[in-house]
């Protein structure tokens, strides 16, 4: 079977190099043009170039898929069906008409539809989430299910360790899509969910929360977009992995010696603006908890 392949993310770079191991390797990938990354914000590939490049994969990244020459270019590689995982832009009209597109989505369909289903789930503390190999349609994640499969979630998972498991699944069922050629069911809309992209306000911890739902948060951006807490200043410091010793303590950050901690959850490693990420104890040595800024005093 002839197929193209359009991805953007690490995880879908992840995907595509075991799509691209079996018999239904992508005739051309699809991905997004390469942006400013990093501190000095300089032009880099995102991570499906980069796989495309090494695998020896034609590689093409429009501006827009939508537009008239990247469509162009996808109905020359002639595809039975075109794979979507993680691409990170709408698909429109004619281009869902144009192809039969098989996306891959990260959650158990209706549950966790929408940009970040991996990170809602271990937020909200979900015991079990899975992948769900689902047909494109104009609606958001809302299209037939081929196949699916599930993956427990573990207390201790981080996206870093889920992701990793949901990628070996997500190619598992993709390509045993294409190889059985399943017919696809409806969703039901009873139970859908909805799982937003991370916002800024997503990623501060808050005193004022049991630990263990800010430990959710820690482990559900780490490694990729971080946490962070309010510092005493106003200031903001990045949370790279914590360790939750009592569930249900809410209450503000305070240093006791060399640890850190927000509740009942202790910061084991941190990150100041600007900086790199260290273990809590040298933070605390060079930094310590810097006292609230003072109130402006005005002449009366």
């Amino acid at each position: 079977m002839r197929t193209v392949y359009l991805g953007t993310s690490a995880f879908a770079a992840a995907v595509l190099e075991r799509l691209a191991a079996s018999a239904q390797a992508p005739a051309l990938v699809v991905t997004r043009p390469d942006r400013p990354r990093g501190r000095g914000r300089r032009l880099g590939p995102p991570p499906v170039a980069l796989a495309a490049r090494a695998l020896g994969l034609e590689l093409h990244q429009p501006e827009s898929v939508n537009a008239d020459d990247a469509r162009a270019r996808i109905s020359a590689a002639r595809p039975d069906a075109v794979c979507v995982c993680a691409f990170g832009a709408l698909l429109r009209e004619p281009l869902l008409s144009e192809h039969e597109l098989i996306n891959v989505h990260p959650s158990l369909l209706p549950r966790w539809r929408g940009a970040a289903p991996v990170e809602r789930a271990i937020m909200a503390g979900d015991e079990r989430t899975g992948v769900s190999i689902m047909q494109v349609e104009a609606g958001l994640d809302s299209g037939p299910v081929y196949l699916a499969g599930e993956e427990p979630i573990a207390p201790e998972d981080t996206y870093g360790t889920l992701a990793a498991r949901l990628q070996e699944l997500a190619a598992l069922l993709l390509v045993r899509t294409l190889d059985e050629r399943p017919q696809p069911r409806a969703q039901p809309d009873e139970g859908a969910t909805y799982a937003d992209k991370i916002a800024p306000q997503d990623r501060t911890l808050g005193a004022q929360r049991p630990a263990a739902v800010n430990d959710r948060v820690v482990r559900a951006l780490q490694p990729h977009i971080g946490a962070r807490v309010a510092l005493p200043d106003g200031s903001l410091l990045g949370v790279s992995r914590a360790e939750l010793r009592d569930p249900q303590a809410a209450g503000g950050l305070r240093a006791e010696g060399e640890r850190l901690w927000l509740g009942g959850l202790e910061l084991l490693e941190v990150q100041p603006a600007g900086g790199r990420s260290m273990l809590t104890a040298a933070y605390l040595r060079g930094h310590g908890l810097r006292p609230a800024r003072p109130e402006p005093q005005w002449p009366r």
